[in-house]
C-alpha cells in the first residue's frame, strides 16, 4: 500500500512543482469565459503564446481585457448599482483561477467596485507572474497592458 501512497505523492509533488493545476485551472477559465469557436486551436495557441513568453523572459501574458473583466463585472451586477457582492467577488477571482478555494480574504463590508476589482484582478496577475517567471523580475502584463488574444 505504501507504494500507492509513494506515487500518489509523487504525483501530487509533480504537479504543485510545475504548477500544473493553476494552469489547467486558469486555461479552463478563460475558455469557459471566452467560449472560443475553436477551443483546441485557441488551447494551442494560448500555450504557445506561454511557451514563448518563458522562453524568451517576455511579458507573462494575460489573456483578459479590461473589456473582458467589465463584461465578467457587469454580468455578476445585474442590478446595475455599479458595485458587486463580496462573495461574487471571490468566486469570480476563483473563476479566474487567481484564488483558491481555500483562500481566505477579508471582508471590509464595502461592496465591491468595477474600479477595486480591476485593481485586484491586476494585482493577482502580477502575483503569478512573480511565481512563475522569478521574484523581482517585473516582466507581467496586466489586463490594461495586453489585448485580447483571438
Amino acid at each position: 500500500m505504501e507504494a500507492g501512497g509513494s506515487r500518489e505523492r509523487e504525483a501530487r509533488n509533480y504537479l504543485e512543482k510545475h504548477q500544473i493545476m493553476e494552469l489547467l485551472k486558469y486555461l479552463t477559465s478563460v475558455l469557459l469565459f471566452i467560449r472560443p469557436e475553436k477551443p483546441r486551436e485557441y488551447l494551442i495557441a494560448i500555450l504557445e503564446k506561454l511557451r514563448i513568453a518563458k522562453a524568451t523572459g517576455v511579458a507573462f501574458p494575460f489573456f483578459m481585457d479590461h473589456s473582458n473583466i467589465a463584461a465578467m463585472f457587469d454580468m455578476m451586477d445585474s442590478s446595475k448599482k455599479g458595485t458587486i457582492s463580496f462573495v461574487q467577488y471571490k468566486e469570480a477571482l476563483k473563476t479566474l483561477g487567481l484564488c483558491t478555494a481555500d483562500e481566505v480574504l477579508k471582508d471590509d463590508g464595502h461592496a465591491i467596485t468595477l474600479d477595486k476589482f480591476k485593481s485586484e484582478v491586476n494585482k493577482r496577475t502580477q502575483e503569478i507572474c512573480g511565481r512563475t517567471k522569478g521574484k523581482g523580475s517585473g516582466s507581467c502584463q496586466t489586463a490594461a497592458e495586453q489585448p485580447r488574444l483571438h
